[in-house]
């Protein structure tokens, strides 16, 4: 079981209302500055998760703060980020239709900032391990950062690579997570990768690449191929005004899921005749 007692280079989710609410790294001597007041970081060590503590100076500032352990969902939208997020419910769908639990050894190609790379970081723990590639410098600087303070380095290795023209060490993995322009261009380089049995997972922003994504599954040999968009809607509750928020993200991507088979023709259902069956109606009798 985690330790509930925050200690130093914990991170820590600092919240101070709806809006303004931090991912933040404690240290000894260090703090945090807000525009209500400091966050001294040695008020905090040593408390407790979900305890409170107030902005510095006291007598001028003294606002109250909440401190939470944080969620793999708060990992994602909190985060060190500059790409395109995969946003919490995708993330949660991308572990339940792709079976990536503890133990499982993944494949993602195209880091992005960590976001989900840390989520399924925090769910193969503690026997299994997350190979993350891309091709940015940029987004393998920001991911290493991300998975260092995510603490999740030891399950998590960051890697330049190209899937479309690199060939990886790992094989047999359980899932292979692509984030990428072209996906269908790496479906058939994947398979090498694969367990039978594994899922290819494909996140795109457009159903023009969902489309290309999918003829290429089916030539490939994936079954069970379907393609999924996820939308929710935060319900804003009042005493006498509870209704959905008038503001929301009407589309985060499409999730596109497939298993790899050891396909063979049928020797039984597939068989055609050499030649063509005939029938003879001479003499067999004819009801009108």
């Amino acid at each position: 079981m985690s330790s509930q007692i925050i200690k130093e280079n914990d991170l820590i989710f600092l919240i101070l209302d709806e809006k303004r609410r931090w991912l933040v790294q404690v240290k000894s001597g260090g703090n945090f500055h807000t525009h209500r007041g400091i966050i001294e970081f040695n008020d905090i060590i040593g408390k407790n998760f979900g305890s409170v503590v107030f902005s510095r100076p006291f007598e001028t500032q003294g606002y109250k703060f909440y401190i939470l352990k944080p969620l793999p969902s708060d990992y994602i939208l909190h985060m060190i980020r500059k790409t395109q997020i995969i946003y919490p419910e995708d993330a949660g769908m991308i572990l339940i239709y792709s079976g990536i639990g503890p133990g499982s050894v993944v494949i993602e190609a195209g880091s992005g900032s960590g976001a989900l790379t840390c989520i399924l970081g925090n769910f193969v723990r503690p026997n299994g391990h997350i190979y993350t590639y891309d091709i940015n410098e940029k987004s393998l600087k920001r991911t290493k950062q991300n998975v260092m303070k995510a603490k999740l380095d030891d399950v998590i290795t960051v890697q330049y690579g190209d899937i479309l023209n690199d060939y990886f060490e790992q094989k047999n993995v359980d899932a292979v997570v692509l984030d990428m322009a072209t996906p269908w261009s790496a479906v058939k380089k994947v398979k090498n990768y694969l367990k039978f049995s594994g899922t290819l997972v494909s996140f795109s922003p457009t159903i023009e690449q969902v489309k290309k994504t999918v003829l290429s599954m089916r030539e490939n040999d994936f079954i069970e191929i379907n393609t999924y968009e996820l939308i929710k809607r935060k319900i804003q509750v009042k005493e006498k005004a509870t209704r959905p928020e008038v503001r929301m993200i009407g589309h985060t991507g499409y999730l596109t899921f497939g298993k790899k088979i050891k396909n063979m023709k049928n020797p039984y259902r597939e068989q055609k005749p050499k030649v063509p069956k005939t029938i003879d109606m001479n003499n067999m009798p004819f009801r009108g």
